[in-house]
């Protein structure tokens, strides 16, 4: 029988071309067969299904409600009918509880330590899944830049270039921090750049503070493999994550003070103005300046 068969074209001519429509939208969608009018209980359904397949009795509870309206679930008593409605669909996976923040937060520190080289905590940091972004970023941005450099920059987190291209201050934001370096005589790839977070948040939108504890202690494994002479926080949440201060980035910024690593040792930092910042309010630039001149004088000083 033809969908033009079903329908019945007496009356109302456009009622019955909508109707036909919709049908044969249905019918190019895949959907052969009508669901019935009766309301159905699909929590009892999947659970008394479930229970079937673990070979148990259906509670009495679950088996009246699945057994209620005209589209029962079969029981484990009795094998549904050939003219039964379709199996149900495989029940979905137990979902885990969740993870407490600090318990991520423990076992990335755990792992990030037995690192011994930047290319073993890549592979450790790609494998973690402690983290949410991760699965809505499309790539992991480790860092790039000379393994053994004297500066190291530290960012907040990628942004939809960087998550596109897996690396660190791209677009506008990372030639504006490729002329940065360079008016202070700095080539971009002698120094090592990475992100307090590898991963994108959706949207752009800043990582929570429990999504930035529970990634630090990879950018800390990763400034003590590196080595630096200096750490620069490029940004607010990089400094208030690194340096663990609540004052603003307008008062810490200029401000040298001191990183503390977790293996013990005691690095220069001091904080400056991002340079997603710096393009939206370019005045601001003049402070960038004094802070450029003031690392450039600490590079130069001897050790």
């Amino acid at each position: 029988m033809t969908l033009n068969e079903r329908v019945p074209t007496a009356g109302d001519g456009r009622a019955a071309d909508a109707v036909l429509s919709l049908l044969r939208w249905y019918e190019a969608a895949g959907v052969s067969m009508p669901a019935g009018n009766g309301v159905r209980d699909r929590f009892a359904e999947t659970a008394a299904e479930a229970t079937r397949r673990r070979g148990t009795t259906v509670s009495p509870a679950l088996d009246t409600a699945a057994s209620a309206g005209p589209a029962s679930a079969p029981s484990a008593s009795r094998r549904p009918s050939p003219s039964a409605e379709p199996p149900l669909a495989p029940t979905m996976p137990t979902i885990l509880p969740l993870v407490p923040d600090d318990v991520l937060a423990a076992d990335a520190r755990a792992r990030a330590a037995t690192a011994q080289s930047l290319i073993e905590l890549r592979a450790i940091l790609a494998e973690f899944t402690g983290c949410g972004l991760k699965a809505t970023a499309k790539t992991l941005v480790f860092g790039n830049g000379a393994e053994d450099a004297q500066l190291m920059l530290v960012g907040e987190a990628p942004g939809r270039e960087e998550d596109l291209a897996g690396e660190p201050f791209v677009g506008r934001s990372g030639r504006l921090l490729n002329r940065m370096l360079e008016a202070i005589g700095l080539a971009r790839d002698s120094v090592r750049v990475t992100n307090t977070v590898p991963w994108r948040p959706p949207g752009n939108r800043t990582p929570t503070p429990a999504e930035t504890e529970i990634c630090l202690p990879f950018t800390l494994r990763h400034i003590e493999l590196v080595k630096p002479r200096v750490v620069i926080c490029l940004g607010s949440p990089s400094t208030k994550a690194l340096l663990r201060s609540d004052e603003g980035i307008m008062r810490l910024r200029g401000r040298w003070t001191t990183l503390d690593l977790p293996n013990g040792t005691q690095l220069p930092a001091m904080a400056m103005l991002h340079p997603a910042y710096l393009l939206r309010q370019p005045a601001q630039k003049r402070l960038a300046w004094r802070d450029l001149l003031a690392l450039r004088q600490r590079l130069d000083a001897p050790d």
